[in-house]
Parts: C-alpha cells; structure tokens; sequence
C-alpha cells in the first residue's frame, strides 16, 4: 500500500492511505471506539475531499482501527458548549461528512465492524454501498441518553422504508448484520475479520470500470434523488448525453465492439 497519500500522521484521528485505485480512509480513534469528535469529524471530511480530488483514486473504503466502526459522537464534548447556536454549529461539523459523502463524485464503500451506532450508523447509510462483518450491532441509540439521531436519520431514510428508519430511531436498539442486510442498510455482510477485503473487492470492481461513467453517474444519481420522476428522465437524459461525448465513452464502446473491452489501467487520462 503507498502510506498516507495526504500526509496525515499516525496520531492522526483519521488515517489515509491508497491501494491501486482505491483509496482507504481508517477512523483512527480507537481507544474510544472511533467517536465523532470535532477533530475525527473534520479529518473525515477532508480526507473524502482529498481522496477524490485525486485522479488516482477510483472508489474509497471507509473503515474503523480497533474493536468498533464507530460508537458515534463524543459526549464527552457535550460539555464544552451552551444553548442552541453553539450546539448548532457543534453538531453541523459532525454531520458534514454525511453531506460530502453525496457530494464527492468518487463511490465511497463502508466497511463496519464491532458497532457502527448513532453516527457511526448515519456513515453507513450515507456511504454508498455498506459492507458489515458477521456479529456487528447497528442501531440509533442516541434516545438512551436523552438524544435523538436526527442526522443520521436523513442518509437513513434513504437507505431503508420508513418503517424501518422509525423502528431505528425511536427505539434506539441494536440490531445485527443479518437483519441490517435484509432492510436494505447493507450490501454485503462478510465472514468475521474479512469486512475489509470485502470492501475492498467492491471498491476494485467499481474501480476497474469506466472512472467517468462512474463518477459522472454517481453525480446524476444524488441530483436525481428528489426530482419528480419526469424531472429526473430529463436530467439523466442530458447528463447521458454528456457523458456519451467523453473519451471514456468513444474509447471504451469502440474497445467492446472490437471484442477487447478496456481493462481498468486502460482508461483514457481525465479530460
């Protein structure tokens, strides 16, 4: 693996570093089961910024150091901050990466393990596909200690029916991989400790195609969520288009024609 293509540090509250064409971002707070701080919030976003700003980096796995994803955001910070405009502004930042993740155009593959609750659900739902270990516990546990997971209520109730996301939400408990993968939460779950390989044979398949198509459709599949069904088939029909005139396109139909599709080092440069 090339180490820490951003520089970040082996104190770092995130870690990044770079497989081929995936980059892999690892929430490096271990010691306290990867929580949301303000710093680990951040460096999280700037790492999916970084990663995809690069032309190398073709999909993105998201992954937790020690025994946990993520056990959400750190109450210990609760504390430092008083009435609504500084709880507001607190919590912005911890959601702020929910927001990018839709926003960055490269796909980016979670791969839980241990527990990913609160907001540590909210980044698996947000990631566009989700991979659990056998065993993992997901749940929205924020109404046990007097809070309600309103931030990741929004990537969530995209990612199972309303009922679903209710059941979550107001309960606050657990439940396991196998049920999680049935409600549409996640796309796989892989044998116990094999999570990340998992993930990242998601993420190399997604990379061995088109980096264009891939990122130009990923871009009109979040534009188009929302959009009034005869709104959307004439959005992806002009972004088609565009897509149609691209390097990508002309080389890679001309390839499979031919009868030797592009292999993933073969792509054109990006335009």
């Amino acid at each position: 693996m090339d180490e820490k293509p951003d520089g970040s540090t082996d104190d770092a509250t995130v870690r990044t570093e770079r497989d081929g064409y995936v980059g892999i971002v690892t929430l490096n707070r271990p010691g306290s089961l990867n929580t949301f701080s303000t710093a680990l919030a951040t460096e999280l976003d700037e790492a999916l910024r970084s990663l995809d700003a690069q032309e190398a980096v073709r999909a993105i796995v998201v992954r937790g150091a020690g025994d946990a994803f993520s056990a959400g955001i750190d109450l210990t910070e609760y504390a430092e901050h008083d009435g609504d405009e500084q709880y507001e502004r607190w919590v912005a930042g911890m959601e702020r990466p929910f927001t990018t993740l839709a926003e960055v155009s490269t796909p980016v593959v979670a791969a839980a393990h241990g527990h990913a609750v609160a907001n540590g659900l909210g980044l698996v739902a947000a990631c566009d596909l989700a991979v659990a270990a056998e065993g993992t516990r997901l749940g929205a546990t924020a109404p046990k200690v007097g809070l309600f997971c309103m931030g990741p209520a929004v990537p969530l109730m995209d990612a199972v029916t309303a009922k679903r996301c209710l059941e979550l939400l107001l309960t606050g408990e657990l439940i396991d991989a196998e049920t999680a993968l049935k409600w549409g939460l996640l796309n796989r779950v892989a044998p116990p400790g094999e999570h990340v390989e998992v993930a990242m044979d998601l993420a190399t398949t997604i990379a061995s195609k088109s980096p264009t198509a891939v990122s130009m459709g990923k871009r009109a599949f979040y534009e188009m969520r929302g959009m009034g069904y005869a709104d959307a088939i004439d959005h992806s029909n002009r972004r088609f288009a565009e897509l149609c005139t691209t390097a990508d396109a002309r080389e890679g139909i001309a390839a499979f024609l031919e009868g030797d599709p592009l292999g993933p080092d073969e792509w054109p440069a990006g335009e």
